[in-house]
This record gives structure tokens, C-alpha cells and sequence, in this order.
């Protein structure tokens, strides 16, 4: 009776967790299918509009304590860095040459914590908004991954480090927490002209990121799918990664929504700025494109199972 009940409530993670992404994917993917949208334009209204606004919301309506902040920026260091030496060492392992070696440490490292991990912990953390705090500040630690590590593996070659800093700071993200941040610590009230369009842009981050993920999705080509590297990549992301992650959450004893926030986090699929940068540098973007969408379509299982084992270990 034990194990049906075990069974029955991954279902029931699984139908109002992860069904109501997957339909939203589908919708997107319908509709760039018959409609080919300009997904350029659409990306950066998700960056330089509705996201800002999502990330200003959940900042400036979440007290967060400093040392816990400080708790959770140490960790993601020690998790980052744990996840750059494994995936440095399977890549030797697997031989692969300097473009598939940089292809498949981002895909391990960079993790899609905006348009799939907010929407996700927006669902799982409705009653308690620092779980969403939390994964606001996993999506700001991940642009600069994104923008240091993940730059680096591909273009370190051409790019300089001050172009580096100046397209991070750049980062509409960052201002919208900093100002967040802010308004929230001096209890500075916005007026209500203002708060509406703000709330308004916020709440419609979740369906029109999801939405646009789908669309991305459509585009990438099935074939050739079902190789060493996409496969290994998919294993180190989905199941390598929350494995770390447990580890270094028991070994610094955190516990509470704050293990489960940040452990849900470590089981989402591989980032889509890992593709857009491989394709932006010409660097094996069909494989990078594919590993995308491999570990988002396995990542409904994956991030289901990982979601109720979080709910049992950290309640």
C-alpha cells in the first residue's frame, strides 16, 4: 500500500508540476511550427522585459536573511565547481576534441534555471516565495557562469575578459534585482501606477518563457539525436548533478525550503544559452541544440522524481 501511495504522489507531482510546462512547450512549438516566429525578437522581449520584472517581484516582495543568502552563494560555488571537475574529467575520459569537450561541460554546468526553473518553482513554491527567491538567485549566479566559464570553453580565444564583464553588467536581470534588493531592504513602497504594469509583466513571465522554450524546441532537428555525447551529457546534467547537489546539502547541513529549493534546481535540463552560444560561435550547434532539447523532453521524468524525493527528504 506504501509503494502505491509512493507512486500515486509522483503522479500527482507529475500532472501539477510538470504536464502544465510540457503543455505550455507543446502550444509553443505548435505555434512556431505554423506561424515561424521571430524567436530573436521574442527572446529579448523575455530578457529585457518580462524576466527583469519577474526577478524585481519576487526580490522585493521575499525577505531574505543574509546569512542565508550568503549560505546559498557558497554553496553554488562549491556546487559549480564540483560540476566544472567532473565534467572536465568525463570529457578526458571520453576524449573529445577542445569544441566537444567545451560543448559537453557547458551542458553539464549550465543549467536552464530562467524560462524552465522559475516557471517550475513558481509551481512548487507557491505558498512560500523564498523558494522562488532562491531560484532567482540561481538564475543571476548562472549568467555569470554563462557569461565567464561558459564563454570562456567556447571563445576564450577571441574574447576578452572586459567584454565579458561589460556584457554581463548589461544583464537586465541584474539591475531588476539590485533595485529589488534594494526597495525591499529600505521598505520603500511603489506607487500603484507603477506596481500594476510591473505585477502584470511578472505574471505573465511563466507562460510566455514556456512558450518560447516550446517554439526553440521545434526548430531543432530529431535526427542524429541518440549519440555518445548527448547521451553522456544528459546523464551528467539529470542524474550526476542532483547527486552533488545531495551531497553538498547533507555535508552543510542545510535543510528546510532552502535544501529543497536548491536541490530541485540542480535536476533541471541543460541551459538554452548553451546552444544560442554554440551557434553564436559556430561551435557544434547541432549537437549543443540537441542536448538541449534530449534533456528538457527527459527532464519531465527526471525533475519529477527529484521534486517528490524533496518533499520527503526536506520537509
Amino acid at each position: 500500500m506504501n509503494g502505491v501511495m509512493h507512486l500515486l504522489f509522483i503522479g500527482i507531482v507529475f500532472l501539477n508540476v510538470i504536464v502544465p510546462i510540457l503543455i505550455l512547450l507543446l502550444i509553443g512549438a505548435s505555434l512556431q511550427r505554423k506561424f515561424n516566429f521571430d524567436l530573436k525578437a521574442m527572446s529579448n522581449l523575455i530578457t529585457y522585459c518580462f524576466m527583469p520584472a519577474a526577478v524585481f517581484m519576487n526580490i522585493y516582495e521575499t525577505d531574505i536573511d543574509f546569512g542565508v543568502l550568503l549560505e546559498i552563494i557558497g554553496y553554488l560555488l562549491i556546487f559549480s565547481f564540483c560540476l566544472m571537475i567532473v565534467s572536465s574529467f568525463i570529457s578526458k575520459i571520453l576524449k573529445l576534441d577542445k569544441g566537444e569537450a567545451g560543448i559537453f561541460n557547458n551542458s553539464v554546468v549550465l543549467m536552464n534555471s530562467g524560462n524552465y526553473g522559475i516557471p517550475v518553482s513558481q509551481l512548487i513554491f507557491q505558498a512560500n516565495p523564498l523558494g522562488v527567491s532562491i531560484q532567482i538567485i540561481m538564475v543571476v549566479f548562472q549568467n555569470i557562469i554563462t557569461y565567464t566559464y561558459g564563454l570562456y570553453n567556447l571563445i576564450s580565444a577571441t574574447k576578452s575578459g572586459l567584454d565579458i564583464l561589460r556584457a554581463l553588467m548589461l544583464l537586465p536581470i541584474i539591475h531588476a534585482m539590485i533595485l529589488g534588493g534594494l526597495l525591499n531592504a529600505f521598505h520603500i513602497n511603489i506607487p500603484k501606477f507603477i506596481w500594476i504594469p510591473i505585477n502584470q509583466l511578472s505574471n505573465a513571465f511563466i507562460a510566455i518563457a514556456l512558450i518560447l522554450l516550446g517554439a526553440q524546441l521545434a526548430k531543432i532537428q530529431f535526427r542524429t539525436m541518440l549519440n555518445k555525447l548527448i547521451i553522456v551529457s544528459s546523464i551528467g546534467r539529470l542524474l550526476i548533478s542532483p547527486g552533488i547537489a545531495l551531497i553538498l546539502i547533507y555535508i552543510m547541513g542545510l535543510d528546510g525550503v532552502v535544501a529543497q529549493s536548491l536541490f530541485i534546481a540542480s535536476s533541471f535540463p541543460t541551459s538554452r544559452n548553451s546552444a544560442t552560444l554554440a551557434m553564436e560561435y559556430d561551435v557544434y550547434p547541432e549537437v549543443a541544440a540537441q542536448t538541449v532539447l534530449f534533456t528538457t523532453v527527459l527532464s519531465s521524468l527526471t525533475v519529477t522524481i527529484v521534486v517528490y524525493i524533496s518533499s520527503i527528504l526536506f520537509v
